[in-house]
């Protein structure tokens, strides 16, 4: 069976698709993939295709690069989207210029569209070695996957199973032309190393190792799938306890429960659970976790990751961005409105009554006292412990004030009534883009 017939029974089994975009940078296994994917146009399928080049502005040819893509696009009648990324002062120029591909593709990918990548067998083993040697875990050593979520649609990798030597025959059969990237000869950067010093050295030793390595690869990505569904288990057991604060638009779990289980259990959950929320924590960052779950209900342990960070309270753990760690700024009210947009803290709702003048917004400084119905004046602090309201909430919880009297804490039971009989409502921003958590 050709390469052509190969990838078609391939197609057969993905989904129906109606929008196609092919991640085209003019190399040798982007040119083999869009060649293959013209040719299925020809036979009726892929009515919607489009090719999407990123210029990186990394290389001195980037510009002559859109060139020939642009000519091979026209050569094949063929769109030709040009997107433009740049990747200025990352720590790591080879993963930030990853990460702004894949987000470039995410941006222009139409809703339950497919990006086509023709990523193949030889660069699943390279992923396969950089990630053994840098200690991943099973997700990590189950390498590329086939297909995956993507924006509002989804990624394939059609190619993966076949060599590269099966592309660059295919690419000398058609008489296509390529670009060869320089820096792919660059053996200081890890990829290269292993491409040209490691897998060479291999594949003399035990000619069979691409099958074998693949064939690893698989085997952990069954193992990962597995360890998905238990993850997935214990976190329904988490999410069954009911929130106490359903206002709070922050991602939570229950603690309990994930503290019955095994450490191995608890980091596969909390893996699971992080995975739309922030980078994935190395061995050494899981001392955060340790911290948190075996905190007292007094402290207020911190778990810092990228964006944001795992807090403790009301017997749950919580994701807090960071934009939560920066506390709102108090502002007046003006006289009669019914909504007031905070700033960066959401909104206030006056349900039940008007807005009388000289009222403000401010946030808790200490020292605070309320005068409560049948108890008289109580010190806030000690009334926000016997609610169990969590820590990280407490310092941006609207306070209503008149002059230098207290009258209401926003959505608090008992606490949030208003002088004339009506209620402060808070709708908390998210900190992740809107009010509510999507």
């Amino acid at each position: 069976m050709s390469l052509l017939d190969r990838l078609h029974a391939r197609l057969e089994r993905q989904p129906p698709t109606r929008h196609w975009r092919v991640g085209f940078s003019g190399g040798l296994d982007s040119t083999v993939l869009l060649h293959l994917c013209a040719r299925l146009r020809a036979r009726g399928l892929l009515v919607d295709l489009q090719a999407v080049h990123v210029h990186h502005g990394l290389q001195a040819a980037a510009d002559a690069w859109v060139a020939h893509c642009t000519r091979v696009c026209q050569g094949l009648a063929i769109p030709l989207a040009i997107l433009h990324v740049r990747t200025d002062g990352a720590a790591s120029l080879e993963r930030a210029a990853r990460e702004a591909r894949y987000a470039a593709f995410a941006r222009v990918l139409p809703e339950d569209g497919c990006l086509v990548l023709g990523q193949h067998r030889d660069d699943q083993l390279e992923t396969l070695l950089q990630r053994l040697v840098r200690g991943a875990g099973v997700k990590g050593l189950a390498g590329m996957p086939e297909t995956r979520s993507l924006a509002a649609g989804r990624l394939w990798r059609p190619l993966l199973d076949e060599p590269r030597a099966a592309l660059l025959a295919y690419a000398e059969a058609e008489g296509l032309d390529w670009i060869e990237d320089p820096s792919n000869a660059d053996t200081g950067l890890d990829r290269n190393y292993l491409r040209h010093k490691v897998l060479p050295r291999l594949r003399q030793r035990w000619p069979g190792v691409d099958q074998v390595m693949a064939r690893s690869a698989r085997h952990l990505a069954e193992a990962d799938e597995l360890l998905g569904e238990l993850a997935s288990l214990d976190l329904q057991q988490a999410r069954l306890v009911a929130q106490p604060f359903p206002w709070i638009p922050l991602p939570s779990l229950a603690l309990a429960p994930l503290q019955r289980l095994s450490e191995a259990r608890q980091r596969n959950a909390l893996r699971a659970w992080l995975a739309a929320l922030t980078r994935q924590p190395d061995s050494a960052h899981w001392a955060g976790w340790q911290a948190v779950r075996e905190a007292g209900t007094a402290s207020d342990p911190v778990w810092r990751l990228e964006g944001g960070s795992v807090r403790r309270g009301a017997g749950r753990i919580w994701w807090v961005p960071d934009a939560w760690q920066v506390m709102p700024s108090p502002q007046p009210v003006a006289a009669r409105v019914g909504t007031l947009e905070l700033r960066g803290n959401g909104r206030l709702i006056f349900t039940g009554q008007a807005v009388e003048a000289g009222w403000r917004i401010g946030y808790r400084q200490g020292g605070e006292r309320l005068v409560v119905a049948g108890r008289g004046s109580r010190d806030l602090k000690r009334l926000l412990n016997e609610r169990e309201v969590p820590p990280f909430l407490r310092g941006r919880l609207p306070l209503l004030w008149r002059g230098d009297e207290l009258l209401a804490v926003a959505n608090l039971p008992g606490l949030s009534a208003l002088p004339g009989g009506g209620r402060l409502e808070w709708q908390p921003a998210d900190g992740m883009g809107g009010f509510e958590l999507g």
